[in-house]
Order: C-alpha cells, then structure tokens, then sequence
C-alpha cells in the first residue's frame, strides 16, 4: 500500500538501487502520491489502450503537458530545497505500462507509439487468463504470444520487460530482447527455500 511504499523508500535510500513501483491501478492520485514521495519510474498495470497509456502519461506530468498536481514542500523535491525541479523532473522519470490481456496485444502498435510510454511489460499471468488459461502462463501457447509480443515491442522501439519464474524461458526472452526481465518474487523464493528445507530433514520427523 501507499504507506507502506514510503517506509520502503526510505529504508533503500542510502543504497545505489532506483525502485519500480506497480500501483494497483491506473489512478492519477496514487501516482501523484508515489511521484511526491520521490519515485522516478512507475509500473502501470492493465493498460489496455492508447487513451489509458496517455491518462498514465498525464498523471506524471505537470501541467500544461499533464495534470499531476503541483506541491513544493515534498520529499521528491527534498522538501523544497530543488529550486527548479517542477521544470526538470520530467526528464528524470520512466513510465512503464502493462500489456496483460489479449486486447491489450492488439492495440500495441498506438499504446507503444504514445510520447511518454518508456517501456512496455508483459504479465503473463494475466495473459494467460485471457487467452483462456487461468494458472497456466507456462503453456506453450502463451509463450508463444509473448515471445511475438517482445519482438513487436522492440521493433516499435521501446523496451521489453517480463516476469517469469521459469529460468529457462527468463533467458529465452532476454535472448528475443527483453531489456527488463524479473526472475523472481520475494514470496515465492521463501516459500521455495523453506520447502526445500522441509524436504531436507523430512526423514528426521517423528
């Protein structure tokens, strides 16, 4: 949630990493919220179109260009110290969207060419679900669509990313040009290594 991200952001701020967040929809308030808080790139889930790939757009930039709103006593702006970051920011975020369903696929060509689109994922799972394969984004079927769909995207000229917990296709798609590739999620590689450990002295149990 919104808060949170802020307790995140403050405890990764002495280390050389830059966060992504994924808000849980494309709302122009959360993304205010996280821009104030200092986030520079955004993760956009279930963009289906053009028209929501430029409200995106818009809710990351000032006016007259966007509609973000304008406060100057914020932690992006270090609480007022960066005199001119209302007129430089714009040049220092990235904004990322998510194609997840079929219908997104098929608008790919005008959600890529909108201006300030810098990337464009792919969530397999959702994708999956709407090529009729709920729980199944490994089906060949589904790779298929995806490896097509990281081809298209890097021949409009915007980056590829990916998640996938299958290592194998990971490197097949970072073959194909996936510039963003998430191999992993912090849950699952818990939920891995405790089985694992449960395996291991499963024959020491009474």
């Amino acid at each position: 949630d919104v808060l949170g991200v802020l307790a995140q952001l403050q405890a990764i701020a002495a280390y050389p990493v830059t966060p992504i967040v994924r808000p849980t929809h494309n709302d122009a308030v959360l993304s205010k919220l996280y821009l104030d808080f200092g986030l520079q790139t955004l993760l956009i889930p279930y963009v289906q179109s053009a028209d929501e790939a430029r409200a995106a757009v818009a809710a990351m930039r000032y006016p007259p260009e966007g509609l973000r709103g304008v406060s100057t006593m914020t932690r992006a702006n270090n609480f007022g110290r960066i005199a001119d970051y209302a007129q430089t920011i714009g040049d220092e975020l990235c904004l990322l969207v998510q194609v997840e369903t079929l219908t997104a696929l098929e608008a790919l060509d005008e959600i890529a060419a909108v201006d300030g689109v810098d990337g464009i994922f792919i969530g397999p799972a959702d994708l999956a679900a709407s090529m009729g394969y709920p729980g199944e984004p490994g089906r060949p079927e589904v790779k298929a669509v995806i490896e097509t769909a990281i081809g298209r995207i890097r021949q409009l000229g915007k980056p590829a990313g990916i998640l996938t917990g299958d290592a194998a296709f990971a490197r097949r798609c970072i073959e194909l040009g996936a510039l963003f590739t998430a191999v992993g999620i912090d849950a699952a590689v818990l939920v891995k290594a405790v089985d694992g450990l449960a395996k291991d002295f499963a024959d020491l149990r009474t």
